[in-house]
């Protein structure tokens, strides 16, 4: 996968041995789970409230899961903490796609790709998102690509 912008927003996760499998690494099923942890973390850095939480109640606006894929590189485990590399990377009419890289001690340790819907909460209907958001994303979609 392409090296990740200079101004991604970091997500550090404190991996624990109980995130562990009996091999001595995170179990593959975290994996997803941290990235998505991430992805929360950078919604609540650009909306200063509490991510997807704050969108679901406050908002009526949803944004679930069409597409989550992930590459291994190396394993995670609980020795350094984990710092996971958030950026959004494309922006469309009604949904938006997520990077995000997870690194421990320098070295990718995975990349996933997801793709959400924004809905319309309550209705559980597809919408686009509202334009304060629209342009946070577009705003965060710049700076990743200086």
């Amino acid at each position: 996968m392409d090296p990740r912008p200079l101004g991604a927003f970091c997500h550090k996760i404190n991996v624990t041995w109980g995130d562990c499998d009996p091999a001595r690494i995170v179990y593959t099923g975290r994996l997803p789970w941290f990235a998505l942890d991430a992805i929360n973390g950078w919604w609540e850095a650009q909306l200063g409230g509490d991510g997807w939480f704050q969108l679901e109640v406050d908002r009526n606006l949803g944004t679930p899961f069409v597409r989550l894929e992930m590459d291994f590189a190396r394993p995670v485990t609980p020795r350094h903490p984990l710092l996971c590399y958030v950026w959004p990377e494309h922006l469309g009419e009604t949904s938006i796609t997520f990077r995000v890289d997870g690194e421990q001690e320098g070295q990718r340790c995975f990349s996933s790709r997801s793709v959400n819907v924004f809905v319309t909460a309550n209705a559980f209907k597809k919408c686009p998102p509202p334009v304060d958001l629209r342009e946070i994303v577009l705003s965060a979609m710049a700076e990743s690509a200086r």
